[in-house]
């Protein structure tokens, strides 16, 4: 299995507004950021520490103007945490390994998917397409993509 951690290299590679995001707990603008209409298959890893967290397959449009899925591909690469700057009380979601503020989680995604609603800025995210997972040490996550 692959060993994620916050890597240096990585950090010191991201734009000015990939490092507010998510080293300094920031969000980008809703519909202008790179992932809130990608529609290609594959995954999203944390851009600090290549950990996978959330795939295509789980993402939905939500109407928020960021990347939104019901689901991460792991559990234990995301962490929950309580939330209550800006004066409300919300779940912050981070990247388990990298440290990384990922967005937020709201209880108000597809019902029939669990209901969950994991908000997500595009600049803590580097996107795999379904054709690159092998090269670039993704393969075994091709399998979320075949058909039953």
């Amino acid at each position: 299995m692959a060993k994620y951690e916050k890597n240096p290299n990585a950090l010191s590679k991201l734009s000015p507004e990939q490092y507010r995001v998510t080293q300094e707990d920031g969000t980008e603008r809703p519909f202008s950021n790179a992932y809130w209409d990608n529609h290609e298959p594959g995954i999203y890893v944390d851009v600090v520490s290549g950990e996978p967290l959330f795939a295509s397959t789980d993402k939905f449009d939500s109407g928020s103007g960021w990347p939104s899925f019901t689901k991460p591909i792991e559990t234990a690469h995301v962490v929950e945490n309580r939330d209550t700057s800006h004066g409300m009380a919300r779940t912050e979601v981070r990247s388990a390994n990298g440290d990384s503020h990922l967005g937020h989680l709201f209880p108000d995604g597809p019902s029939d998917k669990g209901g969950m609603r994991y908000c997500i800025n595009s600049a803590s995210l580097r996107f795999i397409p379904l054709g690159e997972l092998e090269a670039a040490g993704y393969g075994g996550y091709a399998k979320l993509f075949k058909a039953e």
